[in-house]
C-alpha cells in the first residue's frame, strides 16, 4: 500500500497472534478490535497487515466493509452473511432465511478451515457478532470508532487503539508521497508545519501530500498558507469540536477548492448518490455527462484521494467525505437542481434493473413503465448482453438498489419506488433475501398507496405475499396474497388475478387443504388457457398434478404432470420443466413404473446441474434414492440421501435435510439393517419437532415406528408411542393419503 508508515508497534501485536515473531506456526486464534477516531487509519493498517500474512491463511480471507459510520443505512449482519455465504460457493438460492440459520452455515463452513475475516467499520456489536466463526484457527479483526466494551468483556475480543501519527511518522509519510514529484527543497520544518495543519491523522495528511504533489512547482509555505487560511472559510463539518475535526474540515475544503469546476461538481453531486458505492454510469448520470467524461473526472478524483477506487469501475467515499460532497451539493446546487441529479441517477437504476430483469426473467411480465428518460438523454442506461452479465450488475448493485427505494420514495418519486420494488421480486424469489425483500416492498406498497396507483398496489401485495409463503409466515402470505387478488380483479387484470389465485392455492397446498388447493389450481388454469399463456398453464398444471398426487389421485396427476412437462418444454422454461418431472417420477414410481420414473428423474436432475438449480436438484436426489428402493437398490440410494443431506445442511434447510434423513432410513429398513433405520428416523422427528412441520412429523413417526417393530432389539414401548402420536396427528388431515397411513399406523398399534 503506497505510503503506508510506522504501525510498528500494531503491526508487532497483530503478528503476535499467529507466532511469527518467535517464528512459531501457531493457529491463529481469537478477536481484535482496532479502534480509533475517523480518519486516524485504521482500515489500512488492517488491510496492510491482512495482505501481509495472506499466505497464513489458507482457507483464505474474507472482507465486508459494515459501513457502520455511513450517512445512509449500515449493512445488517445478515447482509453480511449473504456476501459471505456466497464468497464460500453457496448459491443465492441455497442460503437460508434466518440470521441464525445463515450464521450457523457459516460457522460449519468455516469449521475446520483456517481464514482471517475483516470487518471493517463496524458500528455495533450486533453487526459483528453473527459474523465470528468460532472456530480456533480463524482469526476476525474489527475495525470501529467504538471500543466495544462489551465484545472484549463477552466474547474475549482483544483491543488494539490506534493513535494519530506521531510526528516524525507523520513527517515520513508525507515525504514518501511527495518525493517523486517534487523538488527536494521541502524543509522538515515545513513538513512538520502541514502535519500538524493536518492534526497527524492519516486520511487528512494523504489528501495533502496528494495535493502538493500535484503542484510540484508551488513553494510548500505557500500550499501552507493557503492551508492554514482555509480554516476561516468553512463550518464545522461535525458536530464535533475539537482540532481532529477541524483539521479534516480544513483538508477537505483546501483540497475541494483546487479541484477544477467539473470535477467539484462531480464530487459534490456524488454525495446524492442514494448508496455507498457506485460505477461509472451512475456518475455520469448524475453529472449530466457521458461515460467517458465521467471516468476521467472520477480519475482525476481518485487521484486526489477525496475518493477510493473500490474495484474496477467502482467508487467509494470514506464516509466523512461522502458527509462533506453532500454539504458542498447543497451549498452550491441549487434545489433544482439537486431534484434533477436525483431524479436522473434514480432513473438510471430503474430502467438499468428494467433491462436487467428482462434478461434474468425473461418470461415475467414486463412492468408498464413511465416515459424513459424524462429528464432527456443524460440517463445512462447500461445493456446486457445475456443472463449472467445482468446478473452481475445486480450483484454489484444489490445494496444501492435498496437504497435507490427508500431515496425515492423519501423524495416523493413514488412511481420509481414501487417500480424498482416490484422489480427486485424478480431476483428475489429466486434468492430469498427476507429482511431486503420485504423492507423493499413494504416501501414500495406505501409509496403505490401514496399516489392511489392499484396495479402497483397489486404488484406489491404480490410481492409480500410470496416473501411470506417462501419464508413460512403463512397467514401473513395470505392477507397480501387476497389483497393483491382484490385489486387485480377490480382492475380487470386477468393475468394478475390468475398469479394471485395460484398464489392462494400454493397457501392451501402448504396447509394441507388439498381440496381447495385444487379448486384454486383449476380456477387459474382455466384464466391462462383463455389467456393463451403456455408458461402459466403449464406451472398451473404442474401444481394440480402435485396436488392430485399427494391425494393419490395418481391417474389424473400423471396426465396433469405430462401435460405441463410438454408445455414448459414450448414455453422454454426450465425450471418448473424439472419440477414437473419431478412430480411425474414420483407419480410414476407409486403406480409401480420404477423403470419409466428413472428415465423421468434423471431428465429432471440433468436439468438441475445443467441450470444450477442447487436447492431444487438437492431435494430431488430423494426421489431418485426412492425409485433405487423401488428397484431393489437400497445401498445406491443411499449414497443419493447422504448427498442430498450434506447439500441440504449447507443449504441451512432443515426440513428437507430431515427429508433426506427420513429416506436415508427407509433405505436401511429395505437392507434390513432397522436399528440403524430407527437412528435416521429419530433425527428426522427430532427435526420435524423443531420446524413445525406436523405432516412430515406424522409421517416420520410412522417410519419410526415401524423400525422398531421390525427390529430385534427394537423398544415395543417407543414403537406404540410413535404410533399414536402419529394417528393423534395423521386425524387433522382429511385427504386420501392421510388415510391411507392412518391405516398403516393402526397395524402398529397395541
Amino acid at each position: 500500500m503506497r505510503g503506508f508508515v510506522n504501525r510498528r508497534d500494531e503491526i508487532r501485536a497483530l503478528d503476535a497472534v499467529l507466532g511469527q515473531e518467535q517464528g512459531g506456526a501457531s493457529g491463529a486464534t481469537g478477536v481484535y478490535v482496532i479502534t480509533g477516531t475517523a480518519g486516524v487509519g485504521k482500515t489500512p493498517l488492517a488491510l496492510h497487515w491482512a495482505h501481509g500474512v495472506r499466505d497464513q491463511f489458507p482457507g483464505g480471507q474474507l472482507y465486508v466493509n459494515l459501513r457502520g459510520y455511513d450517512p445512509g443505512e449500515p449493512v445488517t449482519a445478515e447482509q453480511a452473511l449473504d456476501y459471505f455465504l456466497r464468497a464460500l460457493g453457496v448459491a443465492p438460492s441455497s442460503i437460508p432465511a434466518r440470521l441464525e440459520d445463515r450464521s450457523a452455515l457459516y460457522r460449519s463452513l468455516l469449521a475446520d478451515q483456517r481464514v482471517l475475516v475483516v470487518l471493517d467499520n463496524a458500528a455495533t456489536v450486533s453487526q459483528v457478532r453473527p459474523l465470528l466463526p468460532g472456530g480456533p484457527d480463524c482469526l476476525v479483526l474489527v475495525t470501529s470508532r467504538h471500543r466495544f466494551s462489551g465484545l472484549v468483556a463477552r466474547d474475549g475480543a482483544h483491543r488494539i487503539t490506534l493513535d494519530v501519527f506521531s510526528e516524525r511518522d507523520a513527517v515520513h509519510l508525507l515525504h514518501t508521497v511527495t518525493a517523486e514529484c517534487r523538488a527536494l527543497t521541502d524543509t522538515d520544518t515545513e513538513l512538520s508545519e502541514l502535519a500538524r495543519l493536518c492534526a497527524r491523522l492519516p486520511l487528512a495528511l494523504r489528501i495533502a501530500a496528494e495535493r502538493a504533489s500535484s503542484r510540484p512547482l508551488m513553494p510548500l509555505d505557500e500550499l501552507i498558507a493557503d492551508l492554514r487560511d482555509e480554516s476561516a472559510l468553512w463550518g464545522a463539518l461535525t458536530a464535533e469540536e475539537d482540532d481532529e475535526s477541524d483539521a479534516v474540515r480544513t483538508v477537505f475544503a483546501w483540497s475541494y477548492r483546487a479541484l477544477s469546476e467539473a470535477t467539484a461538481r462531480l464530487f459534490r453531486l456524488l454525495g446524492l448518490h442514494p448508496g455507498p458505492e457506485f460505477g461509472v454510469s451512475a456518475a455520469a448520470t448524475l453529472a449530466g455527462t457521458t461515460v467517458t467524461v465521467a471516468r476521467r473526472l472520477l480519475d482525476v478524483l481518485t487521484g486526489a484521494h477525496v475518493l477510493e477506487q473500490a474495484a474496477y469501475g467502482r467508487f467509494q467515499f470514506h464516509d466523512l467525505l461522502r458527509i462533506y460532497a453532500a454539504q458542498q451539493a447543497e451549498r452550491y446546487e441549487d434545489e433544482e437542481a439537486r431534484n434533477s441529479a436525483q431524479a436522473r441517477v434514480l432513473n438510471h437504476y430503474l430502467f438499468t434493473l428494467a433491462h436487467a430483469i428482462s434478461r434474468i426473467a425473461p418470461l415475467d411480465r414486463p412492468l408498464p413503465m413511465p416515459e424513459p428518460y424524462p429528464d432527456g438523454p443524460d440517463v445512462v442506461v447500461d445493456e446486457f448482453t445475456d443472463r449472467a452479465a445482468a446478473l452481475r450488475w445486480f450483484e454489484l448493485e444489490q445494496a444501492n438498489l435498496v437504497s435507490a427505494v427508500r431515496t425515492a420514495s423519501a423524495s416523493g418519486r413514488h412511481e420509481v419506488a414501487w417500480r424498482i420494488a416490484a422489480l427486485l421480486r424478480s431476483v428475489y424469489v429466486s434468492r430469498n433475501p427476507f429482511q431486503e425483500w420485504i423492507a423493499t416492498s413494504e416501501t414500495g406498497l406505501a409509496s403505490a398507496t401514496a399516489i392511489a396507483d392499484r396495479r402497483g398496489q397489486a404488484e406489491l401485495h404480490d410481492s409480500l405475499g410470496k416473501a411470506y409463503l417462501q419464508s413460512q409466515r403463512l397467514d401473513e402470505a395470505e392477507l397480501h396474497q387476497h389483497e393483491a387478488l382484490r385489486l387485480r380483479r377490480e382492475t380487470g387484470d386477468r393475468y394478475g388475478e390468475g398469479v394471485a389465485v395460484n398464489a392462494l392455492g400454493l397457501l392451501d397446498w402448504r396447509r394441507r387443504r388439498l381440496v381447495a388447493a385444487e379448486a384454486r389450481f383449476e380456477e387459474g388454469r382455466e384464466i391462462f388457457r383463455r389467456l393463451a399463456d403456455l408458461r402459466w398453464e403449464s406451472l398451473l398444471l404442474s401444481n394440480l398434478g402435485m396436488t392430485r398426487f399427494d391425494g393419490l389421485r395418481l391417474d389424473a396427476a400423471t396426465a396433469d404432470l405430462t401435460a405441463a412437462v410438454r408445455l414448459c418444454r414450448e414455453a422454454g422454461d426450465r425450471a418448473y420443466e424439472g419440477n414437473a418431472l419431478f412430480y411425474l417420477s414420483m407419480t410414476q414410481r407409486e403406480r409401480g413404473e420404477p423403470e419409466a420414473a428413472l428415465s423421468t428423474i434423471r431428465q429432471a436432475l440433468d436439468i438441475a446441474e445443467t441450470d444450477r438449480l442447487t436447492a431444487w436438484g438437492a431435494y430431488w436426489l430423494l426421489e431418485l434414492a426412492r425409485i433405487q428402493c423401488a428397484l431393489g437398490e437400497p445401498g445406491d440410494a443411499l449414497v443419493c440421501c447422504q448427498e442430498s443431506a450434506v447439500a441440504q445442511r449447507k443449504i441451512g434447510d432443515r426440513n428437507r435435510e430431515a427429508a433426506a434423513h427420513d429416506c436415508a432410513g427407509e433405505a436401511y429398513r429395505d437392507l434390513g439393517r432397522f436399528t440403524e433405520a430407527a437412528q435416521f428416523h429419530r433425527v428426522a422427528v427430532s427435526a420435524y419437532r423443531d420446524t413445525g412441520d406436523q405432516w412430515a412429523l406424522a409421517n416420520a413417526l410412522v417410519n419410526l415406528a415401524l423400525a422398531l417393530a421390525l427390529s430385534d432389539d427394537g423398544d415395543g414401548e417407543e414403537a406404540a408411542g410413535c404410533a399414536a402420536e402419529a394417528a393423534a396427528l395423521l386425524s387433522g388431515f382429511d385427504d386420501a393419503r392421510a388415510t391411507a397411513q392412518r391405516e398403516r399406523v393402526a397395524a402398529l398399534l397395541p
